[in-house]
């Protein structure tokens, strides 16, 4: 007999099973097995929030199956994945399999490698009922929020609707910066740069105050920085001052959850779902030659820094194998984990630190080899020296002002000979200055007066949004992804180019829940309740009472929200746009459909016109009437490209016209995936070769 070990994902099995050999059968549970039931809330409020649990009726046959390995095993250990799901997951297998809760049945694997396997191996436990509590008691939460909210905004707003308890946290940061933007008002403000020479060598100063104090001055319409202009104009431009200095750029540490993320976005523009999905097959195992299937990165799933003694000094021989010993620091840099992290696993980390990403490159597809690259170099580089700059200041008299100018050069590179992390706002352009002394006289090239307005805060990007969670303690590394995917997805979001915009739908939505129900989408609140969950989480806190008293409060404010609300209902705006109805004159408005957005006339039911919404315009002209040609989405979903001109000129087409055409029928010949070129007729001879050698 062998015994039997249960992970949550398929993708582990082999790699596992690889390590552990013979004497151990592995099977996957395919995530849960039990949950609540989707039909009812499915939570006694009125009895200690009994939570009734089902069988998930697609996993039938495989529940049948558990069980019989179980039987006819020496025993199950429970390995499903190191964190607070993954431990009410083993224990949702243990109430099934009939497994005693205080048996030591539950190991877990930071690393799916042949070090991570046997150590999870030697080091079995009771399952954590702390963990499994803290779980527990963010499902009830969720559950109560979601199935109580969104009933009420079926009633008050349109069906279909829904709400979570975190993602409406998130969908109100993003309107409140939405609503800061709509109410800012710009303030005009000028700057003036002197592009100066010396030598031969030219750079650029910007005006910074008066002499005689030294202080910044402000220039607040053209008529001061023209004055100033003309006060200048005989200028001799001297250096007054140089300060010298030396500054140490320290790398940024190595991943949690959510900088991965961030840093994936900014540099590949991946989302948050992809990035955790492309981590998790890292995570789970991948064959590569001379190691087997075998996992290339720690748990994806972590807020610590922390690092293992064993990869710090496999990554210091590393670093002194490839740059040299120099670009090892003084002494090993620690970093410190947040004071909220729960500390259970490494920070991301490539579990074999030798095999660099030039090395796995064949064995992953693009994606994968873009982010095993990113968290390989990101390790690498957190143990490395820092970045040595020699910086310089310069101060240039004229007349009565000041103008600064400063630069640095690189001493020493340190660890950004290898990486160096992106940045959500603009770099300054500080660049090497030419060699200077005090007293030296610069030649004008050029004094520029500019023009400047303040700008609005930035709309959260997806990084930014991330990033605004994480500092506000906001969900929990494993959230972040699905909460944006879930605002989206219900179109109380959009994405305009990587910005994150609310919607009409999305703004009503998250003012009703606000005015309604304050506490759910209060920043501190939903902060402060992260902060419970960690205590049930580590037993000093009873899950019952705080949800006893979260209930009790929710409750109270639900029923004032009925009473006020009573036959009330709340109208979601209409998003105007210039096109014009051809059938009444109206401006169009924007709808939400089975399929999406499309163009519909306010004057309904009187006129009942409706039209996709025009996307991209394309360069080529209509073939058939000479008007912009646009990208639209049909009812089913499919893009396609038509005349701007329509109903008058019904030409589309499922590709980009390319002015040429078929020589065989006399139709038009269309551009499309992969820039392949065919006659859009279907039925014409051309188009049916052309067809199938795409299929093959």
């Amino acid at each position: 007999m062998s015994k039997l070990v249960i992970v949550e994902s398929p993708t582990k099995v082999k790699s596992i099973k690889k390590y552990l050999g013979n004497d151990y059968d592995v099977m996957a549970s395919m995530g849960h097995i039990r949950d609540l039931p989707k039909s009812k809330l499915g939570v006694d409020v009125n009895n200690n929030f009994k939570l009734e649990y089902i069988n998930m009726p697609e996993k039938r046959e495989l529940i049948k199956s558990l069980k019989e390995a179980a039987q006819k095993s020496d025993g199950v250990l429970l390995a499903t994945d190191p964190d607070r799901e993954g431990e009410a997951i083993s224990w949702h297998l243990a109430k099934i399999l009939n497994l005693p809760l205080e048996d030591t049945n539950r190991v877990t694997f930071n690393e799916i490698t042949k070090t991570g396997i046997s150590a999870g191996i030697k080091a079995p436990r009771a399952i954590d009922l702390n963990l499994v509590d803290a779980q527990q008691a963010r499902r009830v939460l969720d559950r109560i929020v979601g199935y109580k909210l969104s009933p009420f905004l079926w009633k008050k707003v349109k069906s279909g609707l829904s709400a979570g308890r975190v993602q409406s946290v998130a969908l109100k940061l993003i309107v409140d910066r939405e609503r800061e933007i709509e109410a800012f008002n710009p303030e005009e403000f000028w700057s003036i740069d002197a592009k100066l020479l010396s030598g031969k060598k030219s750079f650029d100063a910007k005006l910074y105050g008066l002499l005689k104090d030294k202080k910044p001055i402000s220039i607040t319409n053209e008529k001061e920085a023209l004055a100033i202009v003309e006060a200048l104009g005989n200028a001799e431009y001297v250096v007054d001052g140089i300060k010298k200095g030396v500054r140490n750029k320290q790398p940024a540490p190595p991943f949690i959850t959510s900088t991965l993320q961030q840093e994936a976005s900014r540099k590949f523009n991946f989302t948050g779902q992809k990035t955790m999905r492309i981590a998790q097959q890292l995570y789970e195992g991948v064959d590569v030659p001379g190691y087997g299937v075998t996992g290339l990165i720690t748990y994806m799933r972590t807020d610590s820094l922390r690092i293992s003694d064993e990869a710090r000094t496999a990554g210091n021989s590393l670093i002194v194998s490839t740059f040299g010993n120099k670009y090892l620091p003084d002494k090993p840099r620690y970093y410190k984990s947040k004071n909220n992290a729960q500390d259970a696993h490494e920070a991301i980390r490539p579990t074999i630190i030798p095999l660099t990403p030039a090395e796995a490159k064949a064995s992953l597809t693009t994606d994968q080899y873009k982010l095993y690259k990113l968290i390989w170099e990101r390790f690498i580089a957190s143990l490395m020296a820092a970045c040595v700059q020699d910086t310089v200041s310069v101060d240039i008299a004229a007349n009565d002002y000041l103008f600064k100018a400063s630069g640095y050069s690189v001493r020493f590179d340190g660890y950004t000979a290898l990486y160096e992390e992106g940045t959500d706002e603009a770099k300054d352009d500080e660049g090497t200055l030419p060699p200077m002394e005090k007293g030296d006289s610069l030649k004008l090239k050029k004094l520029l007066p500019n023009q400047h307005f303040t700008q609005p805060p930035a709309r959260y990007t997806e990084p930014t949004l991330i990033k605004a969670l994480d500092d506000n303690g906001i969900g929990r590394p494993s959230t972040y992804a699905p909460i944006i995917s879930n605002i989206q997805q219900r179109t109380y979001i959009e994405r305009e180019k990587k910005s994150l915009k609310p919607t009409s739908l999305g703004m009503v939505v998250s003012d009703l829940i606000g005015e309604h129900f304050k506490s759910i989408v209060d920043v501190k609140f939903t902060a402060g309740f992260e902060k419970k969950l960690d205590k049930i989480g580590l037993g000093e806190a009873d899950w019952i009472k705080i949800i006893d008293e979260f209930y009790g409060d929710f409750n109270s404010l639900y029923v004032k929200a009925e009473k006020s609300l009573d036959g009330k209902h709340v109208k979601i705006p209409d998003e105007e746009t210039d096109i014009v109805c051809d059938k009444c004159g109206r401006k169009m408005v924007v709808k939400n459909g089975r399929f999406g957005k499309f163009l519909a006339c306010p004057g309904y039911p009187q006129c009942k016109n409706t039209m996709p919404v025009p996307e991209d315009e394309v360069k080529q002209p209509c073939p058939k009437c000479g008007s912009k040609l646009v990208k639209r989405i049909s009812k089913k979903g499919n893009k396609f490209y038509g005349c701007s001109n329509y109903p008058k000129c019904d030409f589309a087409s499922p590709g980009v016209p390319t002015g040429e055409v078929c020589k065989e029928c006399g139709n038009y010949i269309i551009s499309g995936v992969r820039g392949r070129k065919y006659c859009m007729n279907s039925e014409c001879p051309s188009r049916q070769k052309s067809d199938k050698k795409a299929k093959k």
